[in-house]
């Protein structure tokens, strides 16, 4: 964050910082398109996706911009679709790239600047979806772009009502009805700021799906390399309820004469993801792509990296696919690989010091993330949300507690998914964080609550159906050995976490907790611990 001559000039950040965030809380109450900026001359398709990018270039057209132009700007990104591990991935190719941005040779492509690296969902704060060179950005430099945005957007509305000889008030030129909805704009801004910062190199990662996301307005000039991560069902209303059609979607970001990675799998694999895979060889000729499938078998036998931020089992094939797209930006935008690496007979094991160090210093906030609390309380905290990702995470605390697994630790789950059926999910959770039979329970207690930061007020009645459907899940699978609690809000649930570790200290036992199941529930975590700036 910038350093400020004054206490004048510091609240003054404050308030256009506070006064972006309630433009934009606007927004997320706003996300049909307006009859201001109805799109001539395109009929109504029954696929109501295939809109979505004729929307998406027009907004991005009225903002001031083309595909065209970003990539004259010299941005080059790192586009990424996936179902889990897309967000893990984008941090540890960035967090690969910056050890490079010394080094890239003028001309396009290259030529200094931050790194940029524009992920979703946020935890805490909105701006940890625009990273520069490692950091959020700044409150004073997002407030001024957000404002930059809104306005070029509210003249463009301006100059097509007049135009059209219509008389639109100021307040609703002014207002969201004349912006696109959330993630629109923050794509738009995202792109804005690489723009304006100098921003070469980039790592972009999909909202929802691919062909139709807003981030796939980037032009295959602008595009180094594509990786699509693991595939699951995910947001199935929009992208199908088959992996084959979720792997149709993510697949969209391929582009012509540009590099795909993915994931080839291992023998044994059930056929649908093995028909995944063959959506994957076929929109990759379909597009002109070449598709690069990553060994399972040379994963396998990589000596990763020791030490890593982003912990868990699973995260090895991120890292792998991080290394070969970052690897491929790194040579396409001039960037010379010294030894076996720089050549076509290079493997995993062949990457350099500054791979080992990117790899080694990437995070991104909610996913593996560890934070030790004043009271020394380990709090382990992923947002995961489906079957899959919720058995990794299983595993990832299951193994980093496994030398507490005696009658000597304490270990808590703090746990809510409100959207969707929460036992299968937590039945994963269980499945993975197994030890096997004879062992303790993974958790000693349990704690189901719901998402919202605060206590609710006097009189407020909040559903708890959920909760209680989850505690009754978790005693049927583990009967009686799991204390179980279910709480209304985050604030109550963390009181209780807390007044567990402290009788575990009065007892001299360990206390590590896991809190998962949705980011939704991980960002009020976070934000309890009050050292997090939102």
């Amino acid at each position: 964050m910038a350093t400020h001559p004054n206490p004048e000039a510091e609240a003054e950040v404050e308030r256009a910082y506070a006064s972006a965030l309630a433009r934009l809380a606007q927004l997320q109450s706003n996300r049909a398109v307006t009859s201001l900026f109805e799109t001539p001359g395109l009929a109504k398709p029954a696929d109501l996706n295939a809109l979505a990018i004729p929307e998406m270039l027009a907004w991005l057209r009225r903002a001031g911009y083309t595909p065209s132009f970003l990539a004259a700007s010299g941005l080059r990104c790192v586009h990424v679709a996936g179902t889990k591990g897309k967000g893990s991935t984008c941090a540890l190719v960035a967090s690969i790239l910056r050890q490079y941005k010394d080094r890239y040779p003028g001309g396009g492509g290259g030529g200094g600047g931050p790194v940029g690296l524009y992920t979703s969902p946020h935890v805490v704060s909105v701006r940890e979806r625009i990273v520069l060179d490692g950091q959020p950005i700044s409150k004073e430099k997002f407030a001024r772009y957000v404002d930059e945005v809104w306005e070029r957007l509210t003249q463009a509305a301006r100059e097509e009502a007049a135009a059209k000889g219509g008389v639109v008030s100021e307040e609703e030129l002014q207002g969201p009805g004349t912006k696109p909805f959330y993630f629109r704009f923050l794509t738009i801004l995202a792109f804005h700021v690489f723009v304006r910062e100098g921003v070469r190199s980039a790592v972009v990662e999909c909202g929802i799906g691919g062909e139709y996301d807003a981030t796939n307005v980037l032009p295959a000039e602008a595009v180094t390399a594509a990786v699509v991560t693991h595939l699951e069902l995910d947001h199935v209303d929009m992208l199908g309820d088959t992996v084959e059609k979720i792997a149709w979607h993510k697949s969209g970001v391929f582009k012509p004469g540009v590099k795909a990675f993915t994931m080839r799998l291992e023998e044994g694999v059930d056929s649908e993801h093995m028909r995944a895979l063959e959506v994957l060889r076929e929109r990759a000729r379909e597009k002109g792509a070449t598709l690069v499938e990553v060994g399972w078998e040379e994963v396998e036998g990589w000596e990763r990296v020791a030490g890593a931020r982003l912990q868990g089992p699973f995260q090895i094939y991120n890292e792998a696919l991080a290394v070969y797209a970052a690897r491929e930006h790194l040579l396409r935008t001039g960037v010379k690989l010294d030894g076996v690496f720089g050549t076509d007979e290079w493997t995993l094991n062949d990457y350099p010091p500054e791979f080992v160090t990117g790899l080694r210093e990437a995070a991104l906030r909610g996913r593996c993330e560890v934070v030790k609390d004043n009271d020394g309380v380990e709090w382990h905290l992923d947002g995961a949300h489906t079957e899959d990702s919720l058995v990794g995470v299983g595993r990832w605390f299951a193994r980093s507690s496994d030398d507490q697994l005696g009658p000597e630790s304490v270990r808590v789950l703090v746990f809510n998914q409100q959207g969707r059926d929460p036992s299968g999910l937590l039945k994963a959770l269980l499945a993975g964080a197994y030890i096997g039979d004879g062992a303790p329970p993974a958790f000693t207690h349990a704690i189901f609550t719901r998402n919202e930061e605060q206590k609710p007020m006097e009189g407020e009645d909040r559903d708890l159906s959920a909760q209680i459907k989850a505690e009754e899940t978790l005693r049927q699978t583990v009967g009686q050995a799991t204390q179980t609690m279910v709480h209304s809000s985050v604030q109550s649930a963390v009181e209780e976490v807390r007044d567990i570790a402290a009788q575990a200290r009065k007892d001299g036992k360990s206390c590590k907790v896991l809190v998962t199941g949705s980011f939704h529930l991980v960002g009020p975590v976070l934000k309890t611990f009050g050292c997090f700036e939102t």
